[in-house]
């Protein structure tokens, strides 16, 4: 064993939430358990093969000021943006969203054979 291996500080159960339209989701960082790890605002697990759980996706909506990265493992996702952008992440595909001055967006699944799996961190972009 070498010595540079850390012990683990501490394990965190995800809590359930609902964002967007009503995709249910687990948040991992930005709880009360763990709200302290700045740059890293947020980390959510999505996953189900229940459509109703996130086929309303998550609309226009605005981000400001962070960077969000989102890895799918399963199904897809539609992206458009106010600046024109638009593309569609899939399983084993990876998206990096900056949003320094602003921007809207919309992130709309597109179901695969009924399962949609993923991740999505938001870090946080210095003021300047």
């Amino acid at each position: 064993m070498s010595d540079d291996i850390r012990p683990v500080a501490q394990d965190i159960t995800p809590i359930s939430v609902l964002e967007g339209a009503g995709v249910k989701l687990r948040r991992s960082i930005a709880t009360q358990t763990l709200d302290y790890l700045d740059p890293f605002l947020l980390l959510d697990h999505f996953g189900s093969d229940n459509p109703d759980d996130y086929v309303r996706g998550f609309p226009m909506h605005p981000h400001r000021g962070i960077e969000t990265v989102t890895y799918m493992l399963a199904g897809a996702v539609r992206h458009s943006d106010s600046l024109g952008n638009s593309g569609v992440i899939a399983g084993g595909d990876v998206q990096w969203m900056t949003a320094g001055g602003g921007i809207l967006h919309e992130e709309m699944p597109q179901p695969r054979d009924g399962r949609m799996a993923g991740f999505q961190l938001w870090v946080n972009l210095p003021a300047r």
